[in-house]
Formats: structure tokens, C-alpha cells, sequence
């Protein structure tokens, strides 16, 4: 008996003593291993990056940016099939442990030794994946799986079971399912394979999703579609082994085909990679790239889906309008080898305009009986997928009768060219990519919310913004302003000025004699007149009289020049500006002389949800959250700078509607609304403008190259930018009421002669209703002052476009070299002293 209390005392000492020795080894290998262990509270405080995501005005998704692609949950609002989905696949056992599965250990062990090592089952719980993901790195070592577990014992005593899944379903990566798309988390998988939230998924769609974190590659929907949906239907098992499901419920989703539809979210849907790369710069310059794309914002931009399509046809069917009538057909995009393969393998790896829609790239297989069969392009999914079947159509006389050529002159075999539908039976018109570019821009002109911006013919050829970026030459659509400033300060619609022959002295350099575009004088004539048919001596000796610093203060306040130059020449818009800042300076004419910022944005938010930008900074007083209770309506309190007196802008939007209804702007009649504008053409029509508005939306539009030169002979505003103005606000202004022009308090409303502002008897020929301020009317009969004489009003009607250009039935019209600074343009060496007093840079042939 002592011999075997004896051996047992050894073994127990024995036990005893390695007890110690394994506990003090355990000590010094959790302190070695816990050394420099990231610290799990900081998960406590963790923002994981967020994608930020750019609405249109009604709530439409039209871009994303992330440098990885999630939508971050709460566990609350995540459906519990989904949980048990990923549960059932990564941790079975995951509200039971506390960190580490000894179970799932074990269980993976036995598999691996099972194997012959040929299968390497992981035994990390969901826990340890967090652990990993947020706070180690993935290297596959001892030293890095006990410091996981280490982590993962602290975050289960730190954290509750919940919070630790909701990291997990927000960060697990789910795949690549498009180029350059990483998905991250539950929310941003669902949308872009399935486009749906996580409430809309099927059984079937969310067994798919919990299948992924495993091997994203090795499941593809596209490329591994047979493995895909065994793991799925592998999840699918177990969550019926782990009674989450019923048998019969997974046995249905099993039958389900894997259907995949990788959500396509891109501006090009809506015609708006102008304006969201605008958005994009914006956002970038004010909070930097990293709040854009990690920070999980919510921009609700200002712009209009409707709207904005409407405005790239307008410009578009403008831009194409000119090429067509002016440059001719160029020829094909490319050539391609009929011989060297099958075509529509061929024109699949052509590159195309995404962005130019119903337009299509075709390859011409053959000519026949005076037409050309063509090939369209196979149309691809957004994961790059060919989903069209093969196309066929044709091109006849009616689709080439633009070029001036027969279908066999214009088109050879192998051509690659642009088509668009016609309404015929699979028959297409050619189409190309025009030379000459220009921008539109359309906004709210009382609050300054841009609804639409097209700086180009296709984001997709350039990115560069001719709305935003161009600066550009205003030529005669500038001269309003220098009007404005003029009725701001004591002349009236119907002040005279002497529309004749002047010379301004330069010292230092040869005088500067301007003239009218069509070389002609009509003798003292009223403001309104000067600004309807454009007149360029009425406007300098006008600018003269009134004063180029007063002007430039006017130009300013404006926004359409920082600092503009006090010389005579810049009154007929010799400086440069943008389409923007043009659109804004008329939106002001129009809303009564109220000052606005122009804006892309109406609001933004940061993933909580608190505004951190409001475009619309006025404050509602008598506003209360709990609704109405009998108290007075409230009030918003308008602070805008008035920038000009309500009735002076309200004379130059009369002026300006003249414009349109006898002057240079007439084809913008077509429309059937109360409409008003300026045209606008630089010398040697280098530009062409049209700027004006309806008593609710302002646009702004131009035509030109982006390396400026001539856009040719007799090419005016009224010909090219009206037309574009006139097609867009067709389309917008359809479902709209005629609406008037709004008339301040104070105006008097006067009959007058519109040859020499002379009072004048309703029905009178020549007569209009003109527009004044209390107490400066003309007095009612002027006979004997010379001032009633006969200038020949009546031929004015002989002229149409801009600045009297010559309409279809006017004699031939005179050369245009008709000013020694016509070969002058932007960005030239204009030779002047900058402080000579009544300098004037060459004006560059506004008119």
C-alpha cells in the first residue's frame, strides 16, 4: 500500500510540477503573443468605408463612388434568413462559443487528416474572421491564428454576439462580380448581383450569398455557374440540418436557376456624366477624396432625369445639325478585314460611345441595289457579357441623302460606322461624330438649382465640361448687362441713343472704329431697339456714355466677370466666360435682380444621416415639428443680395422677350410660351450663343470648336444656338401653362411708338406696350422735338438672325472681313496700354 501511495504522491507531484511548468510556459506564450495585440476596443469606434452615392432630384441612384463597395446595415435590419443562411455556412455554432469553436476544431481536423491532407477544412469562427479582417493581417501562420484566437476570447467579452455579426455581414468580402466592383458586405452583394435589398432576396439568392465568403472566384455566377450553385445548394442543406429551413423550403430553392443581374448603375442611363463628374469634383475639392469614397455620404444632387435628357437631344440634334450642313461626311471610324473572322466577334472588340444612345456602331457587310447591309454591334451587359444576338440591318438613299453622295460613294465593305434607327423596318441612317462641340446649361433661375448640364456631344470621348470649364467669348449675349447697368441708372426703354458711325481714340495704338454687322445706320434709335437687333454702335457709344467702371461693377455683381477690363471693346463681350455663369447673370435678370449661387446640390449627408451641406440656407420661422395647431403660417425669410433694382430687370426681361417676338431670335416663337433671350456670335462667328429663359427656367447655350476657329460664312446665333434653345424648352415647357413674364409692383405698362419711343394710341401701327418705372414715361406728344422722324422701322422686318443679319429673302449680305480685329481671338496679344484712358482691346466682331 505505501509502495502505491508512494508511486501516486510521484505522479502527483509530477502532475504538479508540469502543471507549473505548462502553466508558466502558457504565461510567457501569452505574453509573448499578446505583445503589440491591436486593441479590440478600437472595433468599439470602428467606421468601416462606406460608398458615398449621388441621387437625382426625384431619388433616382445615378453613380456610386467607393474604394470598397458597401452599404453598412445594422444587424436590426438585416433579415434573419439571411443570418442564419451565413451561420448555417461559416459558424454553426456561433451563439453557443465564446470565440473559438473546439467543435468546429476538432470536426476540422478529423477532415483534414480524412483527406490525406489533399483538403485543408478552416476552423475559424465568425468571430475570428472579424478578429482577422479588421485587425491582423492574412498571413496563413501559427503566430497569426493564436494571436486571432487571443483577440476573438477579448472581442466575445467585450462585445455582444449581435454586434460582433453585424461587422461580420458589413465587411466580409463577397466577390468581384464586374471590373473594378469589390463588394463588401451583405447590402452592396444584394444590389449588385441581384439588385435588390436584403429584404427582397429569395431563399435561393441569400444561400448564394452566404456560399461566397469561402472562395468568391471559385463561385462566379458567370464563369463557375455548375460550382456556384452546388455550394449554394450546399448552404441550402445545411440550413435545413440546422432547422432554420424546412426540407421542403430548400428542396424549392434548389430548383431555383442561378439568375444573376449585375445592377448597371452609371450616369450614361441618364445622360449625365457631365453633370455627376461636376458633382464629383465639387464634393472632392470641398471634403477630399477620402470622405467621397470612404465616407458613405448621400448626395441628393439637384438634377432632373427628364430634363436632363431633353437637354443632351437638344444639343446634341444641334451639334449634329451643324456637322451635317457644314462639314460634310469624314468617313468611317475604323476598317475592319470581313476575311479574317466572323464580324460580330470582329466589332464586339471595337471600342464604342457608351453614352450616345439610340446610336449604334455597325460594320457594312455588303452593297447591293444602291443599299448597304450592316452589322450592328452585340450589346453587352455591364459584367461585359455579349446578350445580343447577332443584328442585321440595311442603310438606303434616305439614310446617306446628308452626305450629298450615293450609298456606294459614301460606304465601302468593312466600314465601321454609327447608325441610328429609323422608323422603317430595320433600316438605319448614318451617322457621325461631329467636329464641333459646345454646352447647355438649364436652371432654376430663383433659387440657382442647375436641373441640367451637357458639356459635349459624349462624356464618354471627353470628359472636359464646355458648360462648366470653357471660357468662352459671350459676343453679342453679353450687351444685356451693359443695357441693365444703363436703366439702373436713369434711362429707360426708350431712352434714344444714336445709332451711327463713332471712332474711340487709343493712345498709344491706331483708333478703333467699330460697326454693325451689316455696315449699315439707323439713326437715333431706343435702348429696346439696340438690344433686339443687336446693334454694336449703339451699345459701345451707350457704354461710353454710361461708363466702363459702372459697367464692369454691374458685370461683377452680375457674376459674369471677376474683374473685368474697363475698355470700350468689352461691352460687346469681348471677355471670356462660361455657360454657367452666363445661365446665372440671366436667371438674375429674371427673378427680379435677385442674387443666387448656382448649384449642384441640394443636400448632403454623412452615413448617420445628419445634413452636413443645405444648398437652401434660409430659415423657416414659425416652423414646429408637430404640424399645424391653429398658428399662422410660417415665413422664409428671403436674404438674397438684390443686385440690380426689381424694375430695371424687369425692363431688360421685356427688352429681351422683344428679342424674340421682332428681333434676332425669332425661330425661338416656335415654342408658343412667353420666352426671352440673347443671341450672342463672336467675330468670325468663332462662337455662337443663345442665352434666355421662360419665368421659371433659365438656359444657356453655345457652338463652337474647342481649338477656336471659324464655324464658317453666314453662320449666326439665330441660326444654330436659338434652334437648340427653341427645341429644349419645346420639350420642357410642354406640359407647362403659357405663363407671363411676372411684372413688379410699380411698373407702368405705356403705349409707345417702337421706332422712337414716342407715346402712341393702342392699335397704332408700330406700336408695343413698354415697360416703366413710376414717373418716367414719355410725355404724350413729341412732335417737333425731332425725334418722330421716320428711320425706317419698316425694313427692319428685311433682316433676320443676329445683329441684322440677312434673312432668306435679304439682299446678299457684305463681306465678313468687316473689321480690322476680325482675325483676332481668344487668348491673341491685344497690344494695349492697360491703363489708357478709353482703351479698348480689338473687339472680336460681336454682333
Amino acid at each position: 500500500m505505501r509502495l502505491i501511495l508512494r508511486f501516486f504522491g510521484i505522479l502527483f507531484s509530477a502532475g504538479f510540477m508540469l502543471f507549473l511548468i505548462g502553466s508558466a510556459v502558457a504565461a510567457v506564450a501569452f505574453m509573448h503573443f499578446s505583445q503589440d495585440l491591436p486593441d479590440h476596443e478600437q472595433l468599439a469606434e470602428y467606421e468601416p468605408p462606406v460608398m458615398s452615392r449621388v441621387h437625382a432630384a426625384d431619388g433616382s441612384l445615378v453613380a456610386e463612388y467607393a474604394s470598397e463597395r458597401r452599404l453598412y446595415l445594422p444587424i436590426g435590419a438585416i433579415p434573419d434568413t439571411l443570418k442564419a443562411a451565413f451561420l448555417s455556412a461559416e459558424d454553426k455554432n456561433f451563439y453557443q462559443h465564446h470565440g473559438v469553436d473546439p467543435e468546429g476544431i476538432v470536426r476540422a481536423a478529423v477532415a483534414n487528416l480524412a483527406s490525406g491532407g489533399r483538403i485543408q477544412q478552416g476552423a475559424s469562427t465568425i468571430t475570428q474572421q472579424v478578429a482577422k479582417n479588421f485587425l491582423l493581417s492574412s498571413e496563413q501562420t501559427i503566430n497569426r491564428k493564436i494571436r486571432e484566437a487571443l483577440i476573438a476570447f477579448r472581442m466575445e467579452s467585450a462585445f455582444s454576439k449581435d454586434t460582433i455579426l453585424e461587422l461580420y455581414l458589413n465587411e466580409i468580402f463577397l466577390g468581384t462580380l464586374t471590373p473594378g466592383r469589390n463588394l463588401h458586405g451583405v447590402a452592396a452583394a444584394a444590389l449588385d448581383y441581384f439588385g435588390k435589398s436584403v429584404h427582397e432576396l429569395t431563399l435561393a439568392e441569400m444561400a448564394y450569398l452566404a456560399a461566397l465568403p469561402k472562395a468568391p472566384n471559385n463561385y462566379h455566377p458567370f464563369r463557375r455557374e455548375a460550382e456556384a450553385v452546388g455550394r449554394r445548394n450546399w448552404v441550402l442543406d445545411r440550413m435545413v440540418d440546422n432547422g432554420y429551413v424546412t426540407a421542403e423550403e430548400a428542396e424549392a430553392a434548389k430548383a431555383e436557376p442561378l439568375v444573376v443581374n449585375p445592377r448597371n448603375v452609371s450616369p450614361n442611363t441618364l445622360a449625365a456624366g457631365y453633370f455627376v463628374e461636376e458633382v464629383r469634383r465639387e464634393i472632392t475639392n470641398f471634403y477630399g477624396p477620402e470622405k467621397l469614397y470612404e465616407g458613405g455620404l448621400s448626395v441628393r444632387s439637384t438634377l432632373d432625369p427628364r430634363m436632363q435628357a431633353m437637354a443632351r437631344k437638344a444639343l446634341v440634334d444641334g451639334l449634329v445639325r451643324y456637322d451635317e450642313s457644314r462639314g460634310g461626311w469624314r468617313g468611317a471610324q475604323e476598317q475592319l478585314d470581313l476575311n479574317t473572322g466572323e464580324w460580330g466577334a470582329l466589332l464586339a472588340e471595337i471600342s464604342a460611345l457608351r453614352d450616345v444612345d439610340p446610336w449604334r456602331l455597325a460594320v457594312v457587310l455588303e452593297i447591293a441595289d444602291g443599299e448597304a447591309r450592316i452589322g450592328l454591334q452585340p450589346e453587352r451587359a455591364s459584367n461585359g457579357e455579349v446578350v445580343a444576338e447577332r443584328e442585321t440591318g440595311v442603310i438606303r438613299a434616305a439614310g446617306v441623302e446628308w452626305t450629298n453622295r450615293s450609298v456606294a460613294e459614301a460606304l465601302d465593305p468593312g466600314d465601321v460606322v454609327y447608325v441610328e434607327p429609323l422608323s422603317g423596318d430595320r433600316e438605319f441612317r448614318l451617322r457621325q461624330v461631329p467636329e464641333v462641340s459646345g454646352g447647355l446649361v438649364a436652371m432654376d433661375p430663383h433659387s440657382g438649382r442647375v436641373h441640367a448640364i451637357v458639356g459635349g456631344f459624349s462624356f464618354d470621348q471627353s470628359q472636359f465640361n464646355r458648360a462648366t470649364q470653357a471660357r468662352r467669348q459671350p459676343g453679342s449675349a453679353y450687351k444685356p448687362f451693359v443695357y441693365a447697368a444703363a436703366l439702373d441708372n436713369g434711362y429707360t426703354p426708350s431712352s434714344i441713343v444714336l445709332d451711327g458711325p463713332i471712332t474711340i481714340d487709343n493712345p498709344g495704338s491706331d483708333p478703333w472704329s467699330p460697326t454693325n454687322y451689316d455696315n449699315s445706320f439707323a439713326g437715333p434709335r431706343t435702348l429696346r431697339y439696340g438690344i433686339e437687333f443687336s446693334k454694336n454702335l449703339m451699345t459701345v457709344r451707350l457704354a461710353q456714355n454710361v461708363g466702363m467702371p459702372m459697367i464692369a461693377e454691374y458685370s461683377r455683381r452680375f457674376g459674369v466677370y471677376d474683374d473685368m477690363a474697363p475698355l470700350l471693346s468689352m461691352s460687346l463681350g469681348a471677355g471670356e466666360t462660361t455657360v454657367m455663369r452666363m445661365t446665372a447673370a440671366y436667371a438674375m435678370l429674371v427673378n427680379g435682380g435677385k442674387r443666387i449661387r448656382p448649384t449642384l446640390v441640394d443636400r448632403i449627408q454623412d452615413r448617420t444621416g445628419e445634413t452636413i451641406f443645405r444648398h437652401d440656407r434660409r430659415e423657416c420661422h414659425g416652423c414646429v415639428a408637430d404640424g399645424w395647431s391653429g398658428q399662422n403660417e410660417p415665413v422664409l425669410i428671403d436674404e438674397r443680395e438684390q443686385v440690380i433694382d426689381p424694375h430695371s430687370a424687369y425692363q431688360m426681361t421685356s427688352i429681351l422677350e422683344g428679342v424674340v417676338e421682332r428681333g434676332t431670335a425669332r425661330t425661338v416663337q416656335a415654342v408658343g410660351k412667353p420666352l426671352a433671350g440673347k443671341t450672342g456670335t463672336t467675330n468670325d462667328a468663332r462662337d455662337v450663343w443663345f442665352v434666355g429663359f421662360s419665368p421659371d427656367l433659365a438656359v444657356g447655350v453655345y457652338i463652337g470648336f474647342d481649338q477656336p476657329r471659324s464655324l464658317g460664312r453666314r453662320v449666326a446665333a439665330g441660326t444654330y444656338a436659338a434652334p437648340i434653345f427653341r427645341d429644349f424648352m419645346a420639350m420642357a415647357l410642354e406640359d407647362e401653362p403659357a405663363t407671363p413674364f411676372r411684372v413688379p409692383p410699380g411698373i407702368k405698362l405705356v403705349h409707345v411708338n417702337a421706332s422712337d419711343g414716342t407715346r402712341s394710341g393702342p392699335g397704332a401701327p408700330g406700336t408695343i406696350r413698354e415697360a416703366f418705372k413710376p414717373g418716367t414715361a414719355p410725355p404724350s406728344n413729341l412732335a417737333g422735338t425731332g425725334l418722330d422722324a421716320d428711320w425706317g422701322f419698316d425694313s427692319i422686318s428685311e433682316f433676320d438672325g443676329d445683329a441684322g443679319e440677312p434673312g432668306p429673302d435679304a439682299p446678299p449680305a457684305v463681306s465678313e472681313e468687316w473689321s480690322p480685329w476680325s482675325d483676332v481671338g481668344p487668348g491673341d496679344d491685344w497690344g494695349v496700354a492697360e491703363d489708357a484712358p478709353g482703351s479698348s482691346i480689338g473687339a472680336s466682331g460681336l454682333y
